[in-house]
């Protein structure tokens, strides 16, 4: 399983990648093809309704496909959407090339593919060590993210270096994404029959607990109200803000989201140090109240350079709940009810950060700039209440007492 897993860690450090760059460019991109807030959300918003669906798919078929085959095929969707996206003017032709390539304006790597990354992962490990591998994992995709905003700042160069237009360095970069996502289809070809679930090979499927579906059900209620806030702080829109707030060109919002990534990814480790001493839910929702009501000072800021840092501790906050949240649900089901488990929880994030950023856009061009911000993390505040009120007295199996 070493070569397995080294290869599905490769495959999410360059989806990663890809995501991290167009989740800051596309916003600019589709700015510069004429299109204002309202039409910029709806795009984002059928990219995500695009990758809902897919994540709907792989939860009810994804290991009776087989794991190795969805995954190459969720790469060449993504590729081809980006390549029409790349190259197409029509609004209408882009909402439809980012609905099948399930573009990713979230800036995070949340999408389907990682359904069935969530529910390999914890076979590679123990109950003590499955947070730590959930961290390790989260800590590759934000270094991808990073790069991935970093190199969002290459068609500023490009155009410094060389006099090329600015649509045309801007869309050789959206295609530059989805050549890296056709990278990932090639390495997925090479994963072992190790990797497929049991009904893949033709046994029928674990039937799934009434208690498993309940709580599952419960978990993924709460988590369709944080995606909800999520949706509405949108890599491509938070970075639109930066760039109509402050007037900063893509060179310099990719630089702070690359800083922003790097913070998530040491929050990642931070969040797997804090869960052994806490446990998972305290260090879920107590780090996730702070990094809220840090996001609702950044409308408020005077300057960017303010509002940058404000944004960067939040940002070394906010993804803590990410290895600790991925980590308990896989805890408290079955190890056959995990496919299950990831889908329905994906999916209904998904599901949220599909239905907000066509709102955010709205309220951008009708409210204010820093309307979606400002309800984001109102909403992520009464996520983390309730859930702490509905889970801490569920701990996963290595935060309870020995038996006997």
């Amino acid at each position: 399983m070493t070569r397995d897993r080294n290869l599905l860690l490769a495959g999410a450090f360059v989806r990663a990648l890809a995501t991290g760059t167009i989740g800051v460019l596309i916003g600019i991109h589709l700015a510069k093809q004429g299109l204002g807030p309202a039409a910029i959300g709806a795009i984002v918003s059928a990219g995500l309704a695009g990758a809902a669906v897919a994540a709907l798919l792989v939860t009810i078929a994804g290991d009776r496909v087989g794991r190795r085959r969805a995954l190459v095929l969720l790469s060449l969707l993504g590729a081809a959407g980006g390549f029409l996206i790349a190259g197409a003017s029509d609004p209408w032709v882009i909402g439809g090339a980012a609905f099948l390539g399930m573009l990713n304006g979230m800036g995070r790597d949340r999408g389907a593919a990682t359904i069935l990354d969530q529910a390999m992962i914890p076979a590679t490990t123990g109950d003590a060590g499955r947070t730590a591998a959930f961290a390790a994992y989260n800590v590759l995709q934000d270094v991808g993210h990073a790069l991935g905003a970093l190199a969002a700042a290459l068609p500023a160069v490009l155009r410094g270096g060389s006099g090329i237009a600015e649509t045309m360095s801007l869309r050789a970069a959206v295609a530059a994404t989805a050549l890296a996502l056709l990278a990932t289809a090639i390495l997925y070809t090479r994963l072992s029959p190790a990797v497929e679930a049991r009904a893949a090979a033709g046994a029928p499927p674990a039937p799934i607990t009434p208690e498993s579906r309940r709580r599952v059900a419960k978990i993924a209620s709460l988590f369709a109200l944080d995606s909800l806030g999520g949706g509405f702080l949108t890599s491509a829109l938070l970075a639109f803000f930066f760039y109509e707030r402050f007037g900063v060109d893509e060179r310099g919002i990719g630089l702070l989201f690359f800083a922003a990534r790097l913070a998530n990814a040491a929050s990642h480790v931070g969040a797997a140090w804090l869960a052994r001493r806490i446990g998972l839910v305290n260090t879920m929702v107590f780090t996730h109240v702070p990094s809220s009501l840090l996001l609702l000072t950044v409308p408020f800021a005077p300057t960017f350079p303010i509002a940058a840092a404000l944004f960067l501790l939040r940002e070394s906050l906010v993804e803590m709940d990410v290895p600790t949240r991925q980590s308990y649900v896989m805890a408290v089901v079955a190890p056959h009810e995990r496919t299950f488990a990831a889908g329905v929880t994906s999916l209904v994030r998904l599901g949220g950060w599909a239905a907000a950023p066509g709102v955010a856009g709205v309220a951008m061009a009708g409210a204010s700039l820093g309307a979606p911000l400002l309800a984001g993390a109102a909403l992520k505040l009464l996520y983390d209440g309730l859930l702490y009120a509905a889970f801490r007295n569920l701990p996963p199996p290595e935060e309870r007492p020995p038996s006997g």
